[in-house]
């Protein structure tokens, strides 16, 4: 069950998931149930942050059953992966960050687990089900990197490089201002910052008790190369 007295900031991209959003959203508070997500909008078109907006919770109202969260959006036009995370690194108010993609959806979390390993491990990432119009797909080439073995470092010999992957990833504030993303790259902003955080003397940590379906959506860079 989840450790309700241990707050996240949980930092979600977006542009244009309105199809998904809602769902990720509504994860993090059942999973999560004290947090605050920071919305980094790059310049949605449809329906996403009106989505999302159906989550505040008003000032004054009495939220007995738990159904709504402080919600907080940021626009940003120049983007890269990297960027977006960073600036909502810098808005975050609790010390424990959750990055979150906003089509995936938690599905596994042991909160307490999680904390402590926190105390040891500079950044955790999750196992992550990928899912095709709600039919779950054979774990291929990228998606093998997510087994059931909890793994410290993970390398990946298909990239030649350590892995770590951002879709579901948790962090102590500390340690992203200190060590923050990448802001050039145009993607696997994770992948350059657990090399940097490995070569420097810290570790990272795959563990596959944290899950989330992975949704397709047409742009999901994980997507590109899965036939």
């Amino acid at each position: 069950m989840p450790n309700k007295q241990e707050y996240f900031s949980v930092i979600i991209r977006a542009r244009n998931e309105e199809r998904w959003i809602g769902h990720a959203i509504q994860s993090v508070i059942d999973f999560i149930p004290n947090n605050e997500i920071i919305v980094i909008n790059n310049q949605s078109t449809d329906k996403t942050l009106k989505i999302a907006s159906t989550f505040i919770k008003a000032d004054g109202f009495n939220d007995s059953d738990g159904n709504y969260t402080n919600v907080r959006f940021s626009n940003i036009k120049e983007y890269s992966p990297g960027k977006s995370l960073n600036l909502g690194v810098t808005q975050a108010k609790y010390e424990k960050i959750a990055i979150l993609s906003a089509h995936c959806v938690i599905k596994s979390l042991d909160t307490v687990k999680l904390c402590k390993n926190l105390d040891r491990y500079a950044g955790i990432f999750g196992n992550q089900i990928p899912t095709f119009e709600g039919k779950r797909i054979t774990k291929r080439y990228l998606w093998s990197h997510f087994s059931d073995v909890e793994t410290t470092n993970m390398y990946s010999e298909m990239e030649s490089r350590y892995f770590f992957h951002n879709a579901i990833s948790f962090f102590r504030k500390e340690i992203l201002l200190e060590n923050p993303f990448n802001e050039i790259v145009s993607g696997k902003e994770d992948r350059y910052w657990a090399k940097e955080i490995i070569e420097s003397g810290k570790n990272t940590l795959y563990d596959p008790k944290i899950v989330v379906d992975h949704h397709y959506t047409d742009n999901g860079n994980t997507w590109k190369g899965i036939g």
